[in-house]
């Protein structure tokens, strides 16, 4: 009956993501058009245009191979599963093991990757454009990335989000320097994998500036639905991944009862909405920089990251 239980919630986890994914998409907007006194799309909006890319027939181009029509399936494949791995509502769940902060790097690197691929594979300048730009991102991304991991393992003795949790929701764990300059670092990756203001605007299709847009323009139909749906998603796991990291109180322990469950689920959702409208109020104070400026805005990731890990290994050695 225990498993079934655990089964049962993990499913729910993954049904909840997924679902609550582009919902997460149209209130950042919404956020973004009433602070610009704007009437702004429903927040249902998204719901909507997946509709209807679904609805319509994928074109392809006549030199497209087999990997620009298998790309948006495994994008939004690894998407969905590096989501469903975070802790939202609850810790210790059934795949919690596999919830592992290098694994959940990798799947969203190896997406990334793909698309990359995608980009340039039917020989467009935009493509190629994109691409190069999505890999110059990730260059610094990754590394800042892999420097945030390190710092909170090495406070968590663990790389298993369900453990990490655990620990800093412990009152033990206290006020640390190098945990605020991780959680800033992590803030910028998640800026910049994302696509968001200031390093790229997912609301324009102006070449001399989109990096997402640009290698995805000759997708379209179901193939397109995907990939936005996968980018949604994305933005929901770093989300996710920030509360379950830095915000992780009142989820729900592994064997709780259905009531923990429920006051687990609506905290989460409170979080996101927070994370949500503090993302549209950034976006809406700030413009976008230069393509060539966001190596400057990655790089003090990177070096944030890097800081935290050496103040750590500092304060210890004292």
């Amino acid at each position: 009956m225990a498993v079934i239980l655990d089964l049962v919630v993990q499913g729910l986890q993954m049904i909840v993501v997924l679902a609550l994914a582009p919902l997460l998409t149209g209130f950042v907007r919404k956020v973004k058009a009433r602070l610009q006194r704007r009437q702004g799309p429903s927040v249902l909006q998204p719901y909507r245009d997946l509709a209807r890319l679904f609805r319509k027939e994928a074109v392809l181009a006549d030199n497209a191979s087999w990997l620009f029509r298998a790309t948006p399936y495994l994008i939004f494949a690894a998407t969905w599963v590096a989501a469903a791995l975070v802790p939202t509502f609850a810790s210790g769940l059934l795949f919690s093991w596999s919830a592992d902060l290098i694994a959940i790097i990798a799947l969203l690197g190896s997406a990334r990757f793909f698309l990359a691929l995608a980009g340039m594979d039917v020989g467009t300048a935009f493509g190629g454009i994109g691409a190069s730009r999505e890999v110059m991102i990730a260059s610094f991304a990754e590394p800042a990335m892999i420097m945030m991991v390190f710092t909170v393992a090495l406070v968590a003795g663990s790389t298993q989000l369900s453990t990490i949790s655990a620990v800093f929701a412990d009152s033990d764990v206290g006020l640390r320097v190098s945990l605020g300059l991780a959680l800033i670092a992590l803030i910028l990756v998640a800026i910049a994998e994302n696509g968001r203001i200031p390093v790229d605007n997912p609301a324009t299709h102006l070449e001399l500036t989109m990096v997402h847009e640009a290698m995805v323009l000759e997708y379209s139909g179901r193939h397109l639905a995907l990939i936005e749906l996968a980018t949604s998603l994305k933005l929901l796991l770093y989300l996710s991944l920030i509360t379950c990291v830095f915000v992780p109180w009142l989820m729900a322990p592994a064997g709780a009862g259905a009531e923990a469950y429920v006051v687990g689920l609506a905290v989460w959702l409170m979080k996101l909405a927070i994370g949500g409208a503090l993302l549209g109020a950034f976006e809406t104070s700030i413009a976008k920089m230069r393509v060539f400026r966001v190596a400057d805005f990655l790089g003090a990731g990177l070096m944030l990251g890097l800081l935290a890990t050496l103040l750590l290994f500092v304060s210890r050695s004292i």
